[in-house]
């Protein structure tokens, strides 16, 4: 009988840098509020948001995820040349084919690595996250560049007052790999398939392409008042679910950072928690939006830019949306963004 070679990873894990990129144009709650019907305050008094980053005509997915990618190596004392794999959360890539992520490998210097997109909407850096973890602890990478990078604003319906305000454009990256001690908890994740058509795709792209419809398109349709219900009540339990598999409790936090969603669910999350009283909750939504995959790890830079968090503190990380697919891990805050 043939005996296989094992490889051999670690358990020793963590974040050795981040990187994000904004799209240049913003976009205000003034200039879309007129198609609505509402005003500047309403969309703010509810999601607590105030603006929002679009994508002009020569930025996209690929684009956005080079230069935060690019960013994020830079933040670690890397080159792609010390990559083994990339994985790209998106949900919002405009070709199926070729997929995203190994163009954007080879544009950040990490040619011929294995390379992937990871599909799970507001949910996919979490989900990103766990599969390259997995991954060094297997020993089939060492390090793992991870991005979350999304172009929503073309499949916005700016007529829809149901989501036309919520969301925005931008990327995220993390380099993850070896740490001296381990920096990166096991991550709780799951879907609620019974109900994924609380965020959906209006129509089949198929059925658009036949003609199926021509007063409509593949505009992305959310019941936002549902979503909000469920996200307060079940991420409640899995933020608590992540805290007691890691071994630790609210207390040990000192810092917070759930998907940029809503503000007003932030809220209710972190007072659910009962969280010491100084631990900071990322806002970075207030003029960046819903940004899906991207949104934790905008929001982990921002916290770090600014210095409200701090390299070294303890992180709970929170995502969920279509699918509705959701995350929780725990991790240690990387080094401070210097590009």
């Amino acid at each position: 009988m043939v005996t296989f070679a094992t490889p051999t990873g670690t358990n020793n894990i963590g974040i050795l840098g981040i990187g994000a990129c904004r799209p240049q144009r913003l976009v205000t709650n003034e200039e879309i509020c007129g198609a609505l019907g509402v005003d500047s305050d309403w969309i703010y008094t509810r999601t607590g948001i105030r603006a929002r980053r679009f994508c002009g005509r020569d930025e996209n997915i690929t684009t956005m995820s080079i230069a935060a990618g690019r960013a994020a190596l830079a933040n670690s004392g890397l080159t792609g040349a010390d990559i083994d794999a990339l994985i790209l959360a998106t949900s919002t890539h405009g070709r199926c084919i070729p997929s995203a992520a190994p163009p954007v490998a080879t544009a950040v210097g990490a040619n011929g690595v294995p390379a992937m997109d990871l599909s799970v909407g507001c949910a996919g850096f979490g989900y990103a996250m766990s599969v390259a973890q997995d991954m060094i602890r297997a020993g089939s990478a060492t390090r793992v560049l991870v991005i979350g990078a999304e172009e929503i604003s073309m499949s916005l319906d700016m007529t829809d007052k149901g989501n036309a305000f919520i969301f925005g454009d931008g990327a995220g990256a993390v380099v993850v790999g070896p740490t001296p001690t381990r920096q990166m908890g096991p991550v709780i994740w799951g879907s609620e398939g019974s109900q994924s058509e609380l965020i959906h795709q209006s129509m089949d792209w198929k059925d658009y392409l036949l003609g199926a419809s021509h007063t409509d398109r593949p505009y992305m349709r959310m019941n936002g008042t549902a979503v909000f219900r469920w996200a307060a009540f079940e991420m409640s339990k899995v933020a608590n679910r992540t805290l007691e598999v890691t071994g630790i409790t609210a207390d040990d936090l000192d810092v917070f950072v759930p998907h940029q969603a809503n503000a007003r669910i932030s809220e209710l999350l972190a007072r659910n928690l009962k969280l010491r009283e100084n631990v900071p909750v990322a806002d970075d939504i207030e003029f960046t939006g819903n940004t899906a995959a991207a949104s934790i790890p905008l929001a982990m830079y921002e916290l770090l830019k600014s210095g409200r968090a701090k390299p070294g503190d303890t992180a709970l990380l929170l995502g969920y949306g279509a699918g509705l697919s959701y995350s929780g891990q725990v991790v240690t805050m990387p080094p401070a963004p210097r590009f």
